[in-house]
């Protein structure tokens, strides 16, 4: 059998052949707007429409997002941002881009964050709160609300693996201040180079962050008196989405309820097959379908062998790599279950353009080695 690649590019891109992909290109091109324009005009609406949400904008990749709703919150030097180690290192990196400290809360056995270890790590300088929607699913998102809102802090969805993901029956993205996606080409709504998108809550902030995504440039109505042509009124970045990715992306927002449900229907197949688990959790989208066993590399490397590719999600926490142990304190920072969970998960081939065959190939050979090598695996899933 041929092998089984952890994501297929090149059969995605013969799907969107047939969707008339280059025409659409062709047209954006010869419409002689490489930013902003009508192209991008009609993505972000759709994209806002699609997620049920009134204000956002695109940029210019999910770290982006990050950073530029940090400053859009007022996120300043000094202060302090709680969010979780096993992630990706963006969510990191972006708090300590604008001069914040992360300050880690440990995750729960669903590797999302552990919602009653949040308030033991609130101080003075706590500014806000960026909970992970690791994988493609929410965190509990009504108990982190009510514990900001008690403090007064700001919430920074970090959405960039769950794009069309559901909480109480509303897509993720509209609870906190600000949510934060990312259109990186393996995500579930993903670019062919690098973009991201943020929603917010009011017209004040949408306003801010179109400034700056741009240098801080003014971008109000030129018509009016105060008006001032390239003019920065504060520190902005460059981030903005080039109309070839917004039509790219555009285009795949179509199919983008269909390649879910393919998600879905497949980690059905790998639970019921692999955990003997018959449901999928509903508001997962499964941009990431991961497992949990303490003989990962054995498995992995007998994968390897009947050409399976897996990835691991994540091997190292952010609080073990050199430019965030500082943050990292181990008197009082309890992060065991992070540094468990790192050390056993995987995570198996899993998108719209994988064959049933494939997965059922997959599906064999785990139980073929589980039952040779008495193997357990658990499940990341709440189900």
């Amino acid at each position: 059998m041929k092998k089984i690649n952890f994501w297929e590019f090149k059969e995605e891109l013969k799907f969107l052949k047939s969707k008339k992909i280059f025409n659409k290109l062709k047209k954006t091109l010869e419409s002689g707007e490489i930013f902003f324009g009508k192209t991008l005009k009609k993505f972000e609406k759709n994209f806002l429409n699609f997620n049920k949400t009134r204000y956002g904008l695109s940029v210019k990749s999910g770290t982006d997002a990050l950073i530029l709703s940090l400053m859009c919150a007022g996120i300043k030097k000094g202060d302090e941002v709680i969010t979780v180690s096993l992630t990706a290192i963006p969510t990191i990196s972006s708090i300590v881009t604008v001069g914040a400290v992360p300050v880690f809360v440990d995750v729960n056995n669903k590797c999302l964050i552990d919602v009653d270890q949040i308030e033991k790590k609130i101080s003075n300088k706590t500014k806000a709160i960026i909970p992970v929607h690791l994988y493609g699913q929410p965190c509990d998102l009504n108990k982190i609300l009510k514990i900001a809102k008690k403090y007064k802090l700001k919430v920074i969805e970090d959405c960039a693996q769950s794009f069309g993901a559901k909480y109480s029956n509303k897509f993720v993205g509209n609870y906190g201040d600000f949510g934060c996606f990312s259109f990186y080409p393996t995500k579930i709504l993903g670019a062919y180079g690098d973009g991201g998108f943020i929603t917010c809550k009011n017209k004040n902030d949408l306003q801010k962050l179109n400034q700056l995504r741009f240098y801080g440039l003014e971008v109000s109505n030129k018509k009016h008196s105060k008006y001032k042509k390239y003019y920065s009124n504060f520190h902005g970045i460059n981030s903005r989405l080039d109309n070839m990715q917004a039509s790219i992306l555009d285009l795949k927002l179509q199919f983008i309820k269909t390649w879910i449900k393919k998600r879905q229907y497949y980690a059905r197949l790998y639970n019921k097959k692999i955990l003997n688990k018959k449901k999928i959790n509903k508001e997962h989208v499964y941009h990431l379908y991961v497992l949990r066993t303490q003989r990962r590399n054995k498995i992995i490397n007998y994968l390897k062998t009947k050409n399976i590719n897996v990835g691991i999600h994540y091997e190292n926490p952010v609080h073990k790599m050199n430019p965030y142990k500082k943050y990292f304190h181990n008197k009082y920072d309890n992060l065991l279950n992070s540094e468990k969970i790192s050390r056993e998960v995987f995570s198996l081939p899993l998108h719209p353009f994988i064959k049933k065959n494939e997965v059922e190939k997959i599906i064999a050979e785990i139980k073929l080695f589980n039952n040779k090598n008495k193997n357990e695996i658990q499940s990341t899933d709440k189900i």
